[in-house]
């Protein structure tokens, strides 16, 4: 199965799909040590992003959170790849400089992913894929 979205930082990665309903910051949201999302009232608070492909609506807060990224692929905590519902500022400079590979819009929003999947992000292509 292949789901056409817009590529937004170029890379592939492979990865178990991680599903958020809810935005996130990752300044105060998620430790850069861990990669586990810290947010109060998060949905996933507790669960780790570290090498999952993570989908999430989009991000929010302050532009350090892009900082944050960076320091998540620098202590092998980052997501291997990210999935929005629309891209903004903060994700994709964080994305871009992490070497997060990355696509947005996909043709069926995130309720079209199957969570817990193993899937594939081609960020120059801007395509999700996974095995049927």
């Amino acid at each position: 199965m292949i789901i056409n979205g817009r590529g937004i930082a170029r890379g592939t990665a492979t990865g178990r799909l991680l599903v958020s309903p809810a935005p996130l910051s990752f300044l105060s949201g998620v430790d850069p040590e861990s990669g586990v999302i810290i947010e109060e009232g998060h949905p996933l608070k507790g669960e780790s992003i570290a090498g999952t492909i993570f989908a999430f609506p989009f991000g929010k807060g302050s532009t350090v959170g892009s900082y944050v990224m960076y320091a998540l692929a620098r202590n092998g905590k980052a997501p291997a790849a990210i999935i929005n519902e629309e891209a903004e500022p903060i994700i994709v400079t964080g994305a871009i400089i992490a070497h997060i590979p990355m696509v947005d819009r996909l043709e069926t929003g995130l309720s079209g992913l199957p969570a817990g999947a193993t899937v594939t992000v081609d960020g120059e292509a801007g395509t999700v894929s996974w095995e049927a």
